[in-house]
């Protein structure tokens, strides 16, 4: 029983913080046509972290989910920058 307790209360001490899963809009501006969305949504989804992706050519926007302890908004955009298609947060 002690060392059952003994395992919790280490497992409570030493847990990792809890990362939180976040969604950022980001505007795309350089997207001119109906197949640049393709080339966006793939650089994105290779970051590390992301776990959903839209991309919308009409708005000029990718709205995308990540875990914030493995990724930033800073390297998703530089994934989009790498890809050719410069962008940054649509507010």
């Amino acid at each position: 029983m002690n060392t059952l307790f003994a395992s919790l209360v280490l497992a409570v001490v030493v847990a990792p913080v809890w990362a939180a899963t976040q969604t950022v809009t980001l505007a795309v501006p350089g997207m001119t046509c109906s197949t640049c969305p393709i080339t966006v949504k793939k650089a994105l989804s290779k970051v590390d972290g992301v776990s959903k992706v839209d991309v919308g050519f009409e708005k000029r926007e990718a709205v995308v989910t990540f875990d914030d302890s493995k990724t930033s908004v800073q390297k998703l955009t530089k994934a989009t920058e790498n890809a050719g298609y410069p962008s940054n947060v649509n507010q």
